[in-house]
């Protein structure tokens, strides 16, 4: 059978009443809190007692102190994590100076460029050999 063709019949036959719900007494903070809440079943059908509640209470602050101490304990260490990194970074920008600037002094220290810093000084290279002076001691 074509599903339009049925439909055609239905409207043919004739037009079926519609049902409409009878409104919704609106209720109240409460039964929606006894009806909808976890906490509230567990209390009401008696799986967990008032005074069993109070007696894991000091437990259960316990356990959210130690939760907060692991937190606080992942925040240290992600925390340090990143400063060891900026140090490393530090170190190694150090480093790099450090390297830079002994090849630039071992450079400078190089016989050529001394004679060419103290030329402007006025002061010269040797020639010859430097004299050794032998002073007796009888002359003295």
């Amino acid at each position: 059978m074509n599903r339009f063709r049925a439909e055609e019949e239905e409207e043919e036959i004739g037009p079926e009443l519609e049902l409409k719900a009878a409104p919704k007494k609106p209720r109240t903070a409460e039964e929606k809190m006894d009806t909808n809440s976890f906490i509230s079943k567990l209390f009401n059908d008696k799986l967990v007692s008032k005074e069993a509640a109070t007696d894991a209470l000091p437990y259960l602050c316990f356990l959210a102190l130690l939760g907060m101490v692991y937190i606080a304990n992942s925040h240290f260490a992600v925390n340090n994590v990143r400063r060891i990194d900026k140090l490393n970074k530090e170190v190694k920008e150090l480093r790099w100076e450090y390297k830079s600037l002994k090849a630039d002094l071992m450079f400078k220290s190089k016989l050529t460029e001394v004679a060419k810093k103290v030329d402007t000084l006025g002061i010269k290279e040797l020639i010859e050999p430097p004299k050794k002076i032998i002073v007796k001691s009888d002359e003295y």
